[in-house]
């Protein structure tokens, strides 16, 4: 499989190289494919392949957006146990495209089934009969305009032809670069874990630049283990960790219509059966899909269209947790406090206005707020050694860290988001040209 370097021009003009990633390298039971199916003027990867030859288990998270494009439609009626393909473009989301759009799934869904199933016959012991219901699909890109179905069909045989069954870093990082829409850096992610005396790994890939806000998960992320695990255990570790990394990020507000997350696992470590989620031995597992998802959603929010500060916003001691994201994200969402922030300007009285319009009740006399380790507002008025000379400094920084402390509970809840620049508004004034 040939590396395409067309599509590490974007990440060169921020001169990152190759070998500033993590060092993703083989996952049994994974093998993956990317071509160029000319979806875009130039040429570029733009159709990725993952095949479990094998099957995998796997769950799913989708867009909570009441429009959602027909590749979700389409992966909501999988009923399969397993599933064998997951495909995904760019530059076309196949939303709002209607019945054409979705036969046209139907479609790629028969032409890719049929020939993974003759690969199985040329590659297996055991070959099995691949049904076009055991194939998953990401769609990312324009919304309401034709899918290629004929430009994606034509390029089935080649991308097949090309599946690569044993992984390394180069490919892993073409996977990842094939499925980024405006995105400038691909993102990827790693850990190992165990399951009793087993070593697990667990690797991720991600896109996500606008139109990131959760309802959700904000972008399209694919979570890869060899962990022997069922789908509905599969499905409750999701469930859990999505909420506080890909459902604790927002870009710009908008919630796309082709959200998704999914996790695959290819069940090729032997380890200790495990049979309900409850498990105690499923800790760490849990805890590292949790690292894994975090790390990935915030590369998606510091690679934010026009992005040139990463903020986090934690929101402490709330009555409910429910408190604690509502007003974390009226913050993270608030225009006046994003482009504050792009002008390094410490004015903290757009992070109070935040705060007062959160449908949470707060009380004055108990509120505090803090840039980093620069406390501003304490308990009902200005802090008494406020620095207005060292806070502009910090807001120099590329990392914003706001803490609000609304002191009347134990609850809270921190949520990751960027600044709002002039290139965000030349990126999606121009996105479509």
């Amino acid at each position: 499989m040939k590396f395409n370097i067309n599509n590490f021009l974007n990440i060169s003009s921020q001169r990152s190289k190759i070998v500033d990633f993590q060092d993703l390298d083989h996952i049994d039971g994974v093998s993956i494919s990317a071509v160029s199916a000319d979806l875009y003027k130039f040429k570029r990867d733009e159709l990725v392949l993952f095949y479990f030859r094998d099957g995998a288990n796997y769950a799913s998270v989708y867009t909570q957006s009441k429009l959602i494009s027909e590749n979700l439609k389409w992966n909501k009626k999988i009923k399969a146990k397993k599933i064998f393909a997951l495909l995904v473009n760019t530059r076309n989301a196949n939303a709002l495209t209607g019945q054409e759009g979705y036969n046209a799934l139907k479609m790629i869904s028969s032409d890719l089934s049929s020939r993974l199933s003759e690969i199985q016959k040329r590659d297996e012991d055991a070959p099995k009969q691949i049904s076009s219901k055991e194939i998953l699909f990401g769609c990312t890109g324009t919304i309401g305009e034709k899918f290629p179905i004929e430009k994606i069909r034509a390029s089935l045989p080649g991308l097949v032809e090309k599946i690569k069954y044993t992984q390394n870093k180069l490919i892993w990082m073409k996977a990842a670069m094939g499925i980024i829409t405006t995105d400038l850096k691909p993102k990827v992610s790693m850990t190992e874990t165990n399951i009793g005396s087993s070593k697990i790994k667990i690797y991720g890939i991600a896109k996500g630049s606008g139109m990131i806000y959760p309802n959700m998960a904000t972008t399209l992320g694919y979570i890869f283990t060899d962990a022997t695990l069922s789908s509905s255990i599969l499905r409750d570790i999701l469930k859990k960790n999505i909420e506080t990394t890909f459902n604790a990020i927002s870009c710009d507000g908008d919630t796309s219509t082709n959200d998704m997350v999914s996790i695959f696992s290819t069940c090729k470590v032997n380890h200790q059966k495990i049979k309900k989620y409850s498990d105690s031995r499923l800790k760490n597992f849990s805890k590292a899909v949790h690292d894994v998802l975090l790390n990935l959603a915030k590369q998606v929010v510091s690679d934010g269209e026009g992005a040139s500060k990463f903020i986090s916003i934690n929101c402490i001691n709330c009555k409910t947790e429910k408190d604690a994201k509502n007003i974390s994200f009226k913050i993270a969402n608030s225009l006046l406090v994003k482009t504050a922030i792009a002008g390094e300007d410490p004015n903290w009285g757009r992070v109070a206005m935040a705060i007062g319009n959160s449908d949470s009740k707060i009380n004055e006399q108990k509120l505090s707020i803090s840039f980093g380790p620069h406390k501003i507002f304490h308990k009902g008025s200005l802090y008494k050694s406020y620095n207005e000379t060292k806070i502009m400094e910090y807001m120099k920084g590329s990392k914003i860290e706001i803490e609000v402390n609304i002191g009347q509970g134990i609850k809270n809840f921190k949520s990751y988001t960027m600044d709002l620049t002039k290139k965000y508004i030349e990126i999606n004034a121009d996105y479509r040209t």
